[in-house]
Parts: structure tokens; C-alpha cells; sequence
């Protein structure tokens, strides 16, 4: 944490729904904020037909609420896809958003009602707070536990032209309204449980070791590690288990909350980079990546590193905080392995002559401002290779 003169931000969604069956009083909460046509944003999986998009619908239409259903949001989100979801929501006469998916339809959706009200193009907006005006009502239903985009400021836009992910960092963009229903997460594979598991791992460790890190941030952090060490496995193992997949939903909020006011660092500088270059899934890139930056920065901050040992469940007893330390970034690679997460880069198709552009860029990103330890371009292109293999 820093010492003097500082100032601390918090954001949060003004409503948070949480808990078996949450999902059920989206309507009542619609009427609350108003709507009356609603622009459903979701992907094509939940979007097919009879899929979780079309119950959503149903559920909502009994209520007396219009809806039309965008199912364009791609796996990483494309500026495109923000424009063909904003030139429905105008055709149809939308006046309210409801985001259905992971991050993914969170942040198509976001960058779609963020250009409903300030115009222009969502190239617009990269950075920090460029909207002036704010978004219409909008609900986020989470249907993974990982990215937590449906309760923070942060919308993630691939830049078709330069296949670079856009960080736009926005308070206007946080939803009016979060739910976490684990009941709409039973469905997700094994693959996706544990991706976007590490993905909310990420959040946490980069939020607790992060230079903006505060009391409040860093106790959402820390039980949102205890959490994922407890419980990721279990959803993993057995994706009907609803305790371990309320435990990951309110790990993944916690997260969320952590990284949103303490932000990130170099492993999601970096993973943006890679998914913006090669479209690949953004959580396995967090995974690989991890414990290699935490590699990075842990002569920065090692008591922070010993502390998530503790919170992973190691026994660090008679241990020095430095190999304390070590043993937190041990017991991530081991979560890891457990749960099938590819070793190394090279498995997803990376290839080392990328390395120089995705470096640069990643020093550009606005994530990475908050490391604890400054790199220069070679040390990010070190950090590449070593998570090849």
C-alpha cells in the first residue's frame, strides 16, 4: 500500500444479486430501472435456439418486457461486434441492456451501450474514463465465474484493424445491477470451469500485489484465493457440485472486486496481447502467464506472495518469507497442472517472432501501471519465452 497522499476509488454495481436461484427477480428488477424493450446481448452457444438466451427472453416477456436478442459477441469481442450489437439496440427501439454470458457478452454489451449514449466509434473510448455521458440501464447475468466483468469498469474490445485488445477502463461502463446465480454456471465444461477459474485467480493475486492495493481491496483478494484453492477443483471435477460453484461465484466476485479498484498488472497487459494477436481463451492465457510474472515481481512484494501461499492452504511453517514466497508461485502451477491447463504457450500456437510487438504493446496497456515491479521491453519478452514451455 503506499504511503502518503492517496487517494483510494471504489466501484462497485449499485445492486448485487447473489445465490441459488438469484436469477429469478431479474424481472422485478427490470421494472425497477424502468425498461420496457430490452437488447439481450449474449454469444451464439447460449444465444442458439431454446438455449439460456431464449429462457431469459421467455422469463422476461411474462413479465410484460420486450426483448430482442443480439447473440454476436464473440469469444474476445471485436469493435465489430460492438457495432452490429449498437445497430440493433437503435433499429429496435431498445431502451435497457441485459448482458447474458462471461466476460465476453459483459464487455460486447458495455462497449455497445456506451456508444448508444456518447457516440462515435468504440475506438473512441480506449483508456481511462473518455464517456461523457452514461450508459442505459443495464444488467449484467453472469454465467461463468471468472472474468467478472459483470460487476467492474473494465470492458475488453479487440481492435479488428490492429488485433490489439482495447483496455477501456470506464466507471460509467460498471452495471446498474450484477447477478451471480450459480444454478446458470452448473452448464459450463471442465475446460471453461478451470480457465475461467484461473482467470479470477489472476484477478486476485495481481489486485493483493497490485501498487493501488488497500485494506479493502486486499480483503476481497485474499478470500477470493482462499476460495479458488478450496473449491476450484471441485467445479472442475464436478461441475454439478453447487457448492463448490457458489463458492467460485462469490470467489469470482470477490475478485472482481479486488481488481476493480486495485486494478491489474503484466499478466493481463501481456494476455491481452495474446488474445487480441491469436484469439485465444483469455483465462488459459492468464494461467500460463501467472506464475511467470509472479516469478517477475516477487522481489517486489515477497511478503504479498507469502501471504497467498497462506491463503492457497501451504503450510509455510519454520519457512522463510522468501521461500514462503516461492511456494505460493509453486502451489499455482500445481493448481494449475491439476486442472488441465495447457503448460506452455507453444501448445496454443504463440510464435516467438510475435514477441517484440506484443511486448511493446503490452508496456502500452493500461494494466500494466499498477505492477509492483517496472519492466522494460526485453524483461517482458524474457517473461514470453520462459512461459513457452
Amino acid at each position: 500500500m503506499a504511503i502518503g497522499e492517496q487517494t483510494y476509488a471504489y466501484f462497485i454495481p449499485a445492486v448485487n444479486l447473489m445465490g441459488v436461484g438469484c436469477h429469478k427477480e431479474i424481472p422485478g428488477q427490470v421494472s425497477i430501472l424502468g425498461g420496457t424493450h430490452i437488447l439481450l446481448v449474449t454469444d451464439a452457444y447460449l444465444g442458439r435456439p431454446a438455449g439460456m438466451a431464449d429462457e431469459m427472453k421467455r422469463m422476461l416477456e411474462e413479465a410484460g418486457v420486450q426483448v430482442t436478442i443480439f447473440a454476436g459477441a464473440e469469444p474476445n469481442p471485436t469493435d465489430k461486434n460492438v457495432h452490429e450489437g449498437l445497430k440493433i439496440y437503435q433499429e429496435c427501439g431498445a431502451d435497457m441492456i441485459l448482458s447474458l454470458g462471461g466476460g465476453s457478452a459483459h464487455d460486447c454489451a458495455k462497449g455497445i451501450g456506451i456508444v448508444a449514449t456518447n457516440g462515435g466509434n468504440i475506438r473512441d473510448y480506449e483508456g481511462v474514463d473518455k464517456a461523457n455521458k452514461a450508459m442505459p440501464p443495464f444488467i449484467a447475468v453472469n454465467t461463468t465465474a471468472g472474468t467478472a466483468s459483470e460487476m467492474t469498469r473494465f470492458c475488453i474490445i479487440t481492435n479488428t484493424s490492429t488485433h490489439v485488445k482495447m483496455a477501456i477502463v470506464d466507471w460509467r461502463t460498471t452495471p446498474n445491477i450484477a447477478v451471480n446465480d450459480p444454478l446458470l454456471m452448473v452448464g459450463m465444461p471442465p475446460a471453461l470451469t478451470a480457465a475461467t477459474g484461473m482467470d479470477a485467480l489472476t484477478h486476485a493475486v495481481e489486485a493483493y500485489v497490485s501498487t493501488l492495493a488497500n485494506p479493502v481491496t486486499d480483503a476481497a483478494a485474499l478470500m477470493a484465493i482462499k476460495l479458488i484453492g478450496e473449491n476450484l477443483r471441485n467445479a472442475v471435477a464436478n461441475g454439478s457440485n453447487m457448492k463448490a460453484r457458489d463458492a467460485m461465484a462469490y470467489a469470482e466476485f470477490l475478485a472482481g472486486m479486488a481488481f476493480n479498484n486495485a486494478s491489474l498488472g503484466y499478466v493481463h497487459a501481456m494476455a491481452h496481447q495474446l488474445g487480441g494477436l491469436y484469439n485465444l481463451p483469455h483465462g488459459v492465457c492468464n494461467a500460463i502467464l501467472l506464475p511467470h510474472v509472479a516469478k517477475f515481481n516477487l522481489i517486489a512484494c515477497p511478503d504479498r506472495f507469502k501471504d497467498i501461499a497462506v491463503a492457497l492452504g501451504e503450510n509455510i511453517s519454520g519457512r522463510s518469507i522468501r521461500d514462503a514466497a516461492d511456494q505460493a508461485i509453486d502451489a499455482i502451477r500445481k493448481l494449475s497442472s491439476d486442472i488441465g491447463i495447457p503448460v506452455g504457450l507453444a501448445e496454443l500456437g504463440v510464435q516467438e517472432k510475435d514477441f517484440p510487438v506484443m511486448a511493446g504493446n503490452a508496456m502500452k496497456d493500461a494494466c500494466c501501471f499498477t505492477n509492483p515491479r517496472t519492466a522494460a521491453l526485453d524483461d517482458v519478452m524474457r517473461i514470453y519465452q520462459a512461459a513457452m514451455a
